[in-house]
């Protein structure tokens, strides 16, 4: 710095501001505090600003150094076999492709086998290559559906990255104890710290964890504040009771009958109608049995209703809502929630000692067939009673199974989750042997994967009579999909003759044959896929 410059800088203060604003407008337009006008100004200004930044520097306190990182924590259970790791890389690392048209070729779908091959390296104990966890937590953080199985699987170390990125936040909110001031399940003192000071999210997090551990804890804990939380955040916790619910949780859910929100009362209602010993059980099935009885004053015996004439405050209170939808009328409406919340037990001895087989077969009187048994079939679902889903499932071959007047899609989906895996796979099996694949999409997805051998070899041979009679291909693509996922890979071998392509009948879509040989194709080789996969996470263990 020269001579004149180390004395225009000393003599100037450290007016920073001015002389931002001096270089913004010019130094012909603004002259520098201190600075003489003339040809120099423009050098004398920056020296200014070289002397005032090395002041400013100068002046700076020294921070605090930061806390150094703690290390990861270990994962004690045992790596991955080496094949395994290459082959998590090669899911995480698909993405699907941008796709012009509705055709997916005959290259499998990597990311649609994520989740299996998650499911099975949990089940048999393997830790996360600590090189894969980031693109595992960014996978979790795009597909909700892949979280609880990423995060059990990437563990410990995943919750330490978490905490690192903000990107990541959401396996510190999904894993019981991941956030970073969540106490130990066993730490009284720090439960009920988060309970009363954690985020909403926090809260909903330690509640399901305590209640999955210590279901009367997690009661009482929410008892102690329940009268103070909002009515949104009480619905949310109140849903966490589902977890467990037991007779124990009676004298609670009764008092939350009298909550000042409809939809707290109406959740406690439904809580407590699955619990047949509650009292609030014993109180609908008395209305439900006041509007159901046998008329045996006919040739043949059969079910007559008369539906409730009104809804008192009583029937309120236990969750009946007395406004009915639009279309709906307000008779049938009640009675449907009395027959629905009824524990199942009542019809029996109500109608003549008959099983629920004897009992759905039974005429109803006056058009109030429907109404009953679709009531009764919420009901099944509810209590997860096999005996009477069953029976509203009927025969699968049945031609009624399949029409118009049968239980929906929908209601048949969540009947057969009441009945055991092999059951449900040989029910969706016969129908689809008789009513085919076209309403059978619903059904399949609420089969234990892999599906067992009578629906693998049902679905397939359902494929391939489409394929034969020429359909559109296109409209078997959700099967398609779900049978990727969910055949046996075993069941690859059986499919070789149908990877050619076939003769079109004249009245076939054009193309149809191309695409249903590109689709077995594609089939074909996730099987294949799919088996080396389970085999590569089982050493020693062959591929099927």
């Amino acid at each position: 710095m020269s001579r004149t410059t180390a004395t225009v800088a000393a003599s100037l203060p450290d007016h920073w501001e001015q002389l931002v604003t001096t270089a913004l407008l010019g130094t012909d337009r603004r002259t520098p505090p201190g600075v003489a006008p003339g040809p120099q100004t423009p050098s004398d200004l920056l020296d200014a600003a070289a002397a005032a930044t090395v002041r400013r520097r100068a002046g700076l306190c020294p921070a605090r150094p930061a806390e150094r990182l703690r290390p990861a924590p270990e994962d004690p259970r045992p790596p991955l076999p080496p094949a395994a790791a290459r082959r998590l890389a090669a899911l995480l690392a698909d993405r699907p492709g941008a796709s012009g048209g509705g055709r997916r070729g005959a290259a499998p779908d990597l990311m649609e086998l994520l989740p299996q091959w998650l499911q099975a390296a949990n089940a048999r104990g393997y830790a996360a290559p600590p090189q894969a966890l980031p693109a595992l937590l960014d996978a979790a953080r795009g597909r909700t559906d892949l979280r609880p199985a990423a995060l059990r699987f990437a563990g410990p170390r995943a919750l330490w990255l978490a905490r690192l990125n903000p990107d990541w936040r959401f396996a510190l909110r999904a894993a019981p104890g991941g956030g970073p001031s969540a106490p130990g399940l066993r730490d009284p003192q720090g439960i009920r710290r988060l309970w009363q000071e954690g985020l909403f999210a926090e809260r909903v997090t330690l509640l399901t964890a305590l209640r999955s551990r210590d279901a009367a804890a997690a009661r009482a804990l929410l008892e102690e504040t329940w009268a103070t939380e909002r009515a949104e955040d009480r619905l949310m916790f109140l849903d966490s009771l589902r977890a467990g619910l037991a007779p124990d949780d009676e004298t609670f859910l009764e008092r939350a009958l009298a909550d000042r929100s409809r939809n707290v009362r109406e959740t406690a209602a439904e809580l407590l109608s699955a619990l047949p010993a509650s009292a609030l059980a014993a109180r609908m099935a008395a209305r439900a049995a006041a509007c159901v009885a046998m008329d045996r004053t006919r040739d043949v015996p059969a079910i007559v209703v008369e539906a409730p004439h009104e809804c008192d405050a009583a029937m309120e209170r236990d969750g009946v809502v007395a406004k009915a939808p639009a279309g709906r009328g307000e008779r049938s409406w009640w009675l449907g929630q009395l027959v629905e919340a009824a524990p199942l037990g009542t019809w029996p001895g109500r109608l003549g000692g008959r099983t629920p087989e004897e009992i759905v077969a039974l005429p109803v009187a006056d058009g109030w067939q429907g109404e009953l048994h679709a009531a009764w079939c919420r009901a099944a679902v509810r209590q997860r009673d096999a005996a009477w889903s069953r029976a509203l499932l009927g025969e699968p071959s049945a031609p009624e199974a399949g029409g118009p007047g049968a239980v929906s899609l929908a209601e048949r989906a969540r009947l057969l989750a009441a009945l055991d895996a092999g059951e449900r796979a040989a029910w969706v099996a016969g129908f689809i042997e008789t009513h085919g694949l076209s309403e059978a999409f619903q059904l399949l997805g609420v089969c234990a994967v892999p599906w067992a051998p009578p629906l693998g070899r049902a679905v397939v041979d359902a494929l391939n009579i489409a394929r034969d009679a020429g359909s559109y291909p296109w409209s078997f693509s959700g099967v398609m999909g779900l049978a990727e996922r969910c055949l046996d890979p075993s069941e690859a071998s059986r499919l070789d003759a149908l990877l050619a392509i076939p003769d079109e009948p004249e009245d076939a879509a054009p193309g149809a044959g191309s695409y249903w040989s590109e689709a077995f194709q594609r089939l074909v080789t996730t099987l294949r896929l799919r088996g080396a996969m389970l085999a590569e996470l089982t050493p020693g263990e062959p591929a099927p």
